[in-house]
């Protein structure tokens, strides 16, 4: 990390154990697993998303939660399957489905944040989950750390 970088730390409990890093995708959106991702790919697909055209493949997914059915979960594990899952998952709000697909998709997951990583973490910052410990690391594009 050089001195321009921004790091910010969040605390939070674990969903699903493990350690990921990877570029942020953050939405403000709920994220509708059945009909609104080609599990092919991790695209969202779902008409009026403003996430709609983009891949979570590989990313760490920000996001307030599942919504929808319960297809959410075979979505999901569908995703991994096809390599197209996201990195890991920090999320908001805790519910069935979206506990089951974080469990299917065997991606480091968390909920229930000291502070709203929907407020800290922007698309494209790079963030480092560890789930086992309760801690995000947030390092902050360098375009937009401070000077």
């Amino acid at each position: 990390m050089n001195a321009r970088e921004q790091v910010i730390t969040l605390h939070g409990r674990k969903v699903v154990p493990g350690v990921a890093e990877g570029e942020a995708m953050v939405t403000n959106d709920r994220i509708s697993g059945w009909g609104g991702v080609d599990p092919r790919t991790g695209t969202i697909i779902e008409t009026r998303h403003e996430l709609r055209g983009q891949s979570f493949a590989g990313k760490v997914l920000v996001f307030p939660g599942a919504k929808g059915s319960s297809g959410w979960s075979a979505t999901f594990h569908m995703a991994r399957l096809s390599g197209a899952a996201p990195a890991a998952f920090l999320f908001n709000e805790m519910t069935t489905k979206m506990a089951l697909g974080a469990v299917v998709t065997h991606a480091p997951s968390m909920t229930e944040f000291d502070r709203d990583p929907l407020t800290c973490i922007e698309t494209g910052d790079w963030v480092k989950v560890d789930a086992d410990r309760g801690i995000v690391e947030i390092t902050k594009k360098k375009d937009r750390a401070p000077s």
